[in-house]
């Protein structure tokens, strides 16, 4: 991991976020859930471990499933990191850091439901139907 230090925040600057290190993994997801919350044709996000993720300012929660956790500005309704089933783990969504270009994904999920005339992402080397395997922290494995 390396000691960078990447900071960024909401649209209206209320709720900050610090992430020290590189991520396990960055991703793509094409499911209609994350369609819908990010009113895009996908969520782009990269998960850290918790503990190298500072968040501060109010965040309001949505439980998007049984086991996943969306949180966001109140004022600004700006999607700013998730957790899913594993507690060691924090989704932050790189458009929410100063740098939001500083990582390129290497996995797309969902890709059942890819919209057709999105182009390839030349960093994607695994895609995956629906989920990726959970027992696999980094990818590509």
């Amino acid at each position: 991991m390396s000691d960078g230090v990447h900071s960024g925040g909401c649209a209206c600057g209320k709720v900050q976020v610090e992430a020290r290190g590189e991520p396990y993994r960055v991703g793509i997801c094409h499911c209609l859930t994350c369609r819908k919350l990010h009113g895009a044709p996908y969520s782009f996000y990269a998960a850290f471990p918790t503990d190298a993720v500072t968040i501060t300012g109010e965040v309001a929660t949505f439980a998007s499933s049984e086991h996943g956790r969306r949180y966001f500005c109140p004022a600004c309704g700006s999607q700013i990191y998730s957790h899913y089933s594993r507690p060691d783990e924090i989704y932050v969504y790189p458009g929410s850091f100063d740098e939001p270009a500083r990582w390129q994904p290497s996995y797309e999920l969902w890709t059942i439901r890819r919209d057709p005339w999105l182009p390839e992402f030349p960093s994607v080397v695994s895609r995956y139907e629906k989920d990726r395997p959970k027992w696999s922290r980094t990818e590509p494995e």
